[in-house]
């Protein structure tokens, strides 16, 4: 099938997690608008109806999912229905996350710790879990999760984001272990600081203006879900602009 240079996805079936809003939502744009259909989900029916009509202006289509990613049996599901569907996915976007309390460590509830590591984590491991074989059906599996620089940074105060990211990347650079010898590649993707909500409620001094938007960053996720795409297991750092590889220690 020939891969028109305006549609580089053109045919291709991606989730997108946290698809509603920041991030997600630039990234489901992106994607429609290179040509793939879009499974969106989020946890907001409204905002997942908005974004259907900007995907539909695109041309492309899209399919809405409302869905809390810690239902890991709707996460379960849903993978059942994409195989009956389509019988595989070409492209998954592990985009949703939250950033819990900044606080010491010491003083983290269990509540939180546990709101945290279940959707920055857990959340992601299960949709890994039921996609895995979907996307080894495709010709091309592509699977991209949005880390932070929190992972290594260790800042005082980002206790339970940092460490959900730190096991965001040891869990995604195993699964790409695990598929080197398949289609499928499983890259990170680090956007550094956005124009985002959850920015904004990190760093609420913070000028807004001074920050790229995800609109900026949305077009690296065609690259990152291309069926070019070689790289696996490694992080695309976009303050940077280019793929960065883990240090193994010595």
């Amino acid at each position: 099938m020939a891969i028109s240079p305006d549609k580089p996805l053109d045919g291709r079936v991606a989730v997108v997690t946290g698809a509603s809003r920041g991030i997600g939502r630039a990234a489901a744009l992106a994607l429609a608008g290179a040509g793939a259909h879009i499974i969106a989900v989020a946890r907001t029916q409204g905002a997942l109806e908005e974004l259907d009509d900007a995907i539909r202006d695109t041309g492309s289509g899209a399919t809405l999912v409302p869905l809390n990613l810690t239902d890991y049996d709707a996460i379960d599901r849903l993978g059942q229905a994409i195989h009956d569907r389509w019988k595989r996915l070409d492209i998954l976007v592990g985009n949703a996350g939250i950033l819990g309390n900044l606080m010491p460590i010491g003083h983290v509830t269990p509540k939180v710790w546990q709101q945290v590591m279940d959707i920055n984590v857990t959340a992601n491991w299960r949709l890994i879990r039921s996609f895995d074989p979907l996307l080894r059906m495709s010709d091309a599996g592509r699977a991209i999760f949005v880390t932070s620089g929190a992972s290594t940074k260790c800042r005082a105060y980002w206790g339970p984001y940092s460490v959900s990211k730190a096991a965001l990347d040891a869990l995604v650079r195993t699964y790409a272990a695990e598929t080197e010898t398949t289609r499928v590649r499983a890259m990170l993707l680090n956007p550094g600081p956005l124009r985002t909500a959850m920015r904004h409620a990190a760093m609420p001094g913070e000028d807004p203006e001074s920050l790229r938007t995800p609109e900026d960053l949305a077009p690296h996720f065609i690259q990152l879900a291309s069926p070019d795409w070689a790289e696996s297991g490694k992080i695309y750092d976009f303050p940077q602009d280019r793929v960065l590889t883990p240090q193994a220690p010595a």
